[in-house]
């Protein structure tokens, strides 16, 4: 289907917001809003974004991406993915205002930007999906934890290491001192496995990785969880996972749907890679329908 790529500028909170509109010749009644993981604009790395938009326009989902208050082109202060709700909501009204057949919005979000998906999405029942890719779950445990489990063990098959071994080249004092760091913190704070009915006191004050739980728990609708397999954060996130019997609740769910990219790195960056994605996007958009 031909498409076209429509220059947007919408206000937020009186600071111009700078966005790009994939709009096809005849758009579904459900959009694609695309959340930018930080610190990135709408292009993405390796123009991942704007290639995603208009794959998602030739099949006929209108799809707009745009720059947070602070970031690429758009004004105001820079501000975290904890911050940007009114920001989201100022995108979700004006790809409304822009695309009039629409009806629905499903937001997809790449490392912090499905973060910032999942702690918007339950504030507006346009939203009726979420495709979240690499979600960023960072916390000082975790990508200790990650690292140990993950880096050091890929270290040890990496036959450069092993030259720069035999010819006293490698850096012992340093290697073991970053070991030791990463252990020190791991074991400062061990992750509790047994969180089962674990809430929060107050979810503003919860730890990062609980208000991504609650805010998938309060969404309820479909989602869709994208995971690279050469990438930490997605680690970090599936060792996450593993160590809580309420998120594996949660992903179990007949509403979540999941799919695992082995040779992938974070943003996707070869094209066969970026092309699934888009593909299993797409393909996942019509699996759905709106609940109400």
């Amino acid at each position: 289907m031909n498409a076209r790529d429509v220059a947007v500028r919408f206000a937020c909170e009186g600071e111009d917001l700078i966005g790009v509109l994939s709009l096809p010749e005849r758009p579904q009644r459900r959009g694609v809003l695309v959340v930018v993981g930080g610190p990135q604009y709408r292009a993405g790395s390796h123009r991942q974004f704007t290639l995603l938009a208009r794959g998602l326009a030739e099949q006929g989902y209108a799809t707009l991406r745009f720059d947070y208050r602070g970031m690429g082109d758009s004004g105001g202060a820079l501000r975290s993915f904890e911050q940007v709700d009114a920001d989201l909501r100022a995108a979700v009204d004006q790809f409304f205002t822009l695309v009039p057949t629409l009806e629905e919005v499903v937001i997809w979000g790449l490392c912090d930007g499905a973060s910032a998906a999942l702690f918007y999405a339950h504030q507006d029942p346009r939203v009726s999906g979420l495709v979240l890719l690499n979600p960023w779950v960072r916390t000082a445990e975790g990508l200790a934890k990650a690292t140990l489990k993950h880096y050091y063990r890929a270290r040890l098959l990496e036959p450069e290491l092993w030259k720069k071994l035999l010819s006293g080249r490698f850096a012992f004092r340093s290697a073991a001192a970053s070991l030791l760091a990463q252990l020190r913190t791991l074991l400062a704070r061990r992750p509790d496995a047994s969180d089962a009915g674990r809430e929060p006191a107050g979810a503003a004050a919860a730890p990062l990785p609980e208000r991504m739980r609650l805010g998938l728990q309060r969404f309820g609708g479909p989602a869709l969880f994208i995971f690279s397999g050469a990438d930490l954060t997605a680690k970090e996130f599936l060792d996450l996972v593993a160590d809580s019997r309420d998120w594996q609740a949660l992903l179990k769910d007949e509403r979540v749907a999941q799919h695992h990219l082995a040779p992938a790195d974070h943003t996707f960056s070869r094209r066969a890679w970026r092309d699934q994605v888009t593909q299993w996007t797409a393909d996942w958009l019509r699996t759905f329908a709106r609940a109400d």
